[in-house]
Parts: structure tokens; C-alpha cells; sequence
């Protein structure tokens, strides 16, 4: 009995000789290992077609090679192999690697004042590729906090001030009057407007880091800005959290310098681009600030 071989289509001749800059797929389901936990991510698994008399890649190779995420913890080392195999398994047909990762990371988070905690999601996106031996990493984090405008924290203080010129002007004071006044609705007769707002990180790794320095990247930037959104409260938590936006006042641009000064810290960056997003209470567009460093 004759046996016949599979047609292998992709190995034809296009017709035409026109390369092509990315072939692949995208919306891959994938395990990932990271820091003893399994979490479920979406990998664009790519190469480009240099050889451009050739019709087609080998899709199939590109999926084999990411089951070694499955059994392996993440890390730069493991996505560097992946995407060596990726070229391997498509000598003669591509010069360059694309892989992109994305991923939810939760992080415990403890309240500011009392014992209680909970977690927060990260969406993360790691961005790899590897070109003659040219490789990068680049890590993409959103960091969700709340930013309380200076200008409007200063209006406030005002009508307050006019207020208490109303209310004692003509009159003595008392200590336990004017106690009285600052915890009366009638006292505190405007407040700043606040909102939440998205720190939007894109790192690029050193070449001899091999950690992904999520959690440090996550913690630096938090930090920095102050007043990171929070889990479980008790009413003390909130009281806290209050003060905490009162004492970091901040526009957009005010944010991107804190954080442009602080990731630039980080041993693992190389560099980065940031851009700050403030979904504005008082206005119906975004108030948006960008920087970068070494980039």
C-alpha cells in the first residue's frame, strides 16, 4: 500500500518575491509560571518572512515552542531560548523574532492604617524580539492611583477662608468655636476635586537582567506617587487616604516628573517611556503628561 506524503503548502514558491515584516499569531491561550503561581496569558507569537519567494511560515513551530512556558518559571533567559527556537525552526526563511505576552499579576496590598488587606490587578505586556543576535525586553505595567488638582485644592482653601471672615469676622474667638466651625458642613464649604488616574510604564531591560522586576517596578512607581488606589479600607484607612491626597497634590505633569525620577532608578532599567493619564472630575477630557528616559 502506497503511502502519501502530506502536502506541505507553505513550503511553495509565492510568485511573487515581496518579504513580509511580521507573520504569525496572536491571542494564544498560555500557561506562565511566575513566582510559583500559574496564571493564564495571551502570547503574538511572530517572525518576519525575509525570504520573500517563500508563500508562507510554519505557524505550527511557533506554537510547539511556547509550551516551555508551561514548565518553566518566566524569565528573560526562557523568552530569549523561545525565541531562538522560533528562528531555528524557520532557518533560510526569517532574520527576526517577535513574541508578546500579556498577563494579570495580583498583588496583596495592605490598607494604610488598619490590618486589612486585599489585592489589586496589574495588567501587564511583556514585548520581546531577537534580530542577529540583538536582543531586547521591554515591560509594560499600568498603575491605577488618585491625583487631587493643586489648582482646585487652592480655590478651596480660599472659599474657606472667606468663609471663616464671614462667620468671625465681627466676632471673638474661641478655641472650642472655632473647633466647632472646622467640623461643621458650614466650616468646610469647598473641597478639591480629585480623580482617578493611570500611570502608564514601558521599560526597557539591561542586558544582563534575567528577573522580570515586576513587583520592584509596581512598588517604585506607587511610591513615588503617593496615593496608589486602594482594597479593603476601615473608615481609618479612608481618613488616611484623605490625608495622603492632600499632602501629594499634583497636575499630570507633576506625577510624570516623580515618576520619571524614580524608575530611572530601578537597577533593571535601561530605559523607559512613561505617560501619565488624569480622567479629569471638573473637565470631560483627560489631562495627559509623557516622558522618557534613555529611550
Amino acid at each position: 500500500m502506497t503511502t502519501l506524503t502530506l502536502p506541505d503548502i507553505a513550503a511553495q514558491a509565492s510568485g511573487q518575491s515581496l518579504p513580509l515584516d511580521w507573520v504569525g499569531m496572536c491571542g494564544i491561550a498560555l500557561p506562565i509560571r511566575l513566582d510559583q503561581h500559574i496564571l493564564h496569558a495571551t502570547a503574538d507569537a511572530g517572525v518576519d518572512l525575509s525570504d520573500g519567494t517563500s508563500r508562507g511560515i510554519h505557524m505550527s513551530r511557533l506554537y510547539l515552542a511556547l509550551a516551555a512556558f508551561k514548565d518553566e518559571a518566566l524569565s528573560v533567559s526562557l523568552i530569549r531560548r523561545v525565541l531562538g527556537q522560533f528562528l531555528d525552526s524557520h532557518q533560510g526563511l526569517s532574520t527576526s523574532a517577535h513574541l508578546t505576552l500579556r498577563f494579570d499579576v495580583l498583588l496583596e496590598r495592605p490598607a494604610l492604617v488598619s490590618s486589612e488587606s486585599g489585592f489589586k490587578r496589574y495588567p501587564l505586556v511583556l514585548e520581546a524580539r531577537l534580530s542577529d543576535e540583538v536582543f531586547h525586553v521591554e515591560l509594560l505595567v499600568d498603575v491605577i492611583y488618585s491625583s487631587t488638582c493643586p489648582c482646585s485644592a487652592a480655590l478651596a482653601r480660599q472659599l474657606i477662608q472667606q468663609q471663616f471672615l464671614t462667620d468671625f469676622g465681627n466676632r471673638g474667638l474661641t478655641h472650642e468655636g472655632v473647633l466647632s466651625w472646622l467640623g461643621s458642613p458650614k466650616g468646610i464649604v469647598a473641597t478639591p476635586h480629585s480623580q482617578r488616574s493611570t500611570a502608564k510604564l514601558r521599560i526597557r531591560l539591561r542586558k544582563e537582567c534575567n528577573a522580570l522586576p515586576i513587583r520592584e517596578l509596581i512598588d517604585q512607581a506607587e511610591a513615588a506617587l503617593g496615593t496608589a488606589v486602594q482594597t479593603a479600607v476601615k473608615r481609618a484607612d479612608e481618613q488616611a487616604f484623605a490625608l495622603a491626597n492632600g499632602q501629594n497634590l499634583m497636575f499630570c505633569e507633576d506625577a510624570a516628573r516623580r515618576l520619571n525620577l524614580a524608575v530611572r532608578e530601578l537597577p533593571a532599567v535601561a530605559g523607559f517611556q512613561l505617560r501619565v493619564e488624569h480622567a479629569e472630575s471638573l473637565h470631560a477630557h483627560d489631562a495627559v503628561a509623557q516622558s522618557q528616559w534613555n529611550w
